[in-house]
């Protein structure tokens, strides 16, 4: 198939050539695996177009059925078919004068949750949305097919992806293989897909817009910019290309599209370093010793991205550091208590994180990778060494603590590290960096472990309320236990004891047990 892809107005219009009906039923096939329930694809073109050809391969790949009977619904309107995945409607208008003659046929409760495809639209346009993929079929003057796709509304954008992927995979010898969704983290914006080949070959689609634009909540600045979150799919492929040239397990790029933010990259599998039973010592073990050559080697504070395109990997600064803390005034303190804080106390809040954080800005600072925990490492036992230590979430990586992804890691938001794990791998940590560096000092990195390890649990409470509230997803909320659990240790350290006083007296909740031990190593 050839394509090419022009923008009229603020619609893309992606133009396909299809010699032929297998080309004609490949694209249907490409068009199942973007759509989703709640889509709609409108289908015109004159007769002798292919139309017939399209909807019957589209039905049949949702249905995944390839034998499926897909008769025409010119007489019957309207056809339901069911599959695992989602509802199917497939309807055609031509008899139709009108969009109120759909009203009858329960046509927005048949339709909710389903992908609807739908013939003739302009017979009844008055009643579809205005947010779809409308196809047209046109004979091509040599022979062949002209296939006309536009996206409208939402789809505009969807549409331009849809393109950009399969000129991706074409460039890097993934067109053959099938798309299967995977679970999703708790990024608003980012996803990702498997792609398996015939083979069996499996690589991943990480699907990363830029990031859109926030309300301005400081300064003029968006929380996005202030906490230093990448705005662009650039930061992880530098990053990546950065880690792998230390010698580390980020996954090999096989194709980018950096404006639209596609990357094709190495499915590094998905054995976890976490069983039923929690951490699995030795494999947190190497993921501390990562940690130990990472911070023990001179980093750059700039990576190339592309040609003539480099990322500066921004500070941690205080701004950042605050912002994330107030998180916890933000929406944590309120669906606690059910109520905001005054604005006393709140200032009080900032006014003494700004002070325990003075030290950290003051000490040394390495490549922070920030979300390096047990959902973002990946066991691969065929390798050797730290390279059994799979990195798949650095993109938002800041130059800081070296403390803050030590905590990060034994203190992770979603398994329960037991605490004689914790000091252990501590020891492990300090012990190798001193054995590396005779001016390592380790009382301070104990103090940093402390001060990082509650400022991360403070911005994890808050980001885990937010996440219920926000963005619709409670599960989270059954790690607050945990969180506050680790934050109640890290305040037993002397370093943070006028901080303990403030959060026992705001919020009694995290007042410790006596039996709770304290975490200062």
């Amino acid at each position: 198939m050839a394509r090419s892809l022009e923008e009229h107005g603020s619609q893309p219009i992606w133009i396909v050539t299809l010699p032929d009906h297998d080309a004609t039923e490949h694209l249907a096939r490409i068009i199942a695996e973007e759509v989703r329930p709640g889509d709609l694809v409108t289908l015109s073109g004159g007769l002798g177009a292919g139309k017939t050809t399209f909807a019957r391969a589209l039905v049949r790949t949702l249905a995944g059925d390839p034998e499926l009977e897909v008769p025409s619904p010119t007489f019957t309107l309207m056809q339901v078919y069911e599959s695992a995945r989602q509802a199917i409607v497939h309807a055609d208008f031509y008899r139709l004068s009108g969009g109120y003659e759909l009203v009858e046929l329960g046509w927005e409760e048949t339709t909710e949750n389903a992908v609807t495809l739908v013939e003739w639209p302009e017979r009844a346009d008055d009643a579809l949305k205005s947010e779809r993929l409308d196809l047209r079929l046109d004979l091509a003057p040599g022979g062949g097919r002209i296939a006309t796709l536009t996206g409208t509304g939402a789809f505009a954008p969807r549409l331009v992806r849809l393109k950009a992927f399969q000129t991706l995979v074409i460039r890097s010898g993934w067109q053959d293989a099938a798309r299967l969704p995977m679970p999703g983290d708790a990024s608003v914006i980012r996803s990702y897909e498997r792609l398996v080949k015939p083979n069996g070959e499996t690589a991943l689609l990480m699907i990363s817009p830029p990031r859109p634009i926030g309300p301005a909540v400081r300064r003029g600045k968006p929380y996005t910019t202030i906490a230093k979150l990448a705005e662009t799919v650039n930061a992880f492929v530098a990053m990546d290309k950065g880690l792998r040239a230390l010698g580390f397990s980020a996954p090999r790029i096989y194709g980018e599209d950096l404006n639209v933010g596609l990357l094709l990259i190495e499915d590094l599998g998905n054995e976890p370093v976490v069983d039923d039973n929690g951490p699995i010592p030795e494999r947190y073990a190497e993921a501390t010793r990562v940690l130990v050559r990472l911070h023990g080697t001179t980093l750059p504070q700039v990576l190339p991205v592309a040609d003539g395109i480099d990322h500066a990997i921004p500070p941690y600064d205080l701004e950042a550091l605050l912002i994330e803390v107030e998180l916890l005034a933000d929406w944590y303190v309120p669906h606690i208590i059910g109520t905001q804080l005054s604005g006393s106390a709140r200032a009080e809040f900032v006014n003494l994180w700004t002070e325990a954080l003075g030290e950290i800005l003051a000490g040394p600072t390495t490549w922070t990778l920030r979300d390096y925990h047990s959902p973002n490492l990946i066991w691969m036992p065929e390798r050797e060494g730290l390279s059994r230590v799979g990195l798949i979430d650095f993109q938002d990586a800041v130059l800081g603590s070296p403390a803050y992804d030590v905590a990060s890691l034994l203190q992770d938001a979603r398994v329960t590290v037991p605490p004689d794990l914790e000091l252990k791998l501590i020891g492990l940590y300090a012990r190798e960096r001193k054995a590396a560096e005779r001016d390592f000092d380790v009382a301070a990195f104990a103090r940093a472990y402390a001060i990082m390890g509650a400022q991360r649990a403070t911005k994890i409470l808050g980001i885990f309320a937010r996440l219920d509230r926000r963005d619709g997803k409670p599960h989270y909320l059954k790690h607050l236990p945990r969180i506050e659990n680790y934050l109640i240790r890290n305040l037993a350290h002397p370093a943070l004891g006028k901080l303990k006083v403030w959060y026992e007296t705001y919020l009694p909740r995290l007042i410790p047990h006596a039996d709770d031990p304290p975490l200062a190593p």
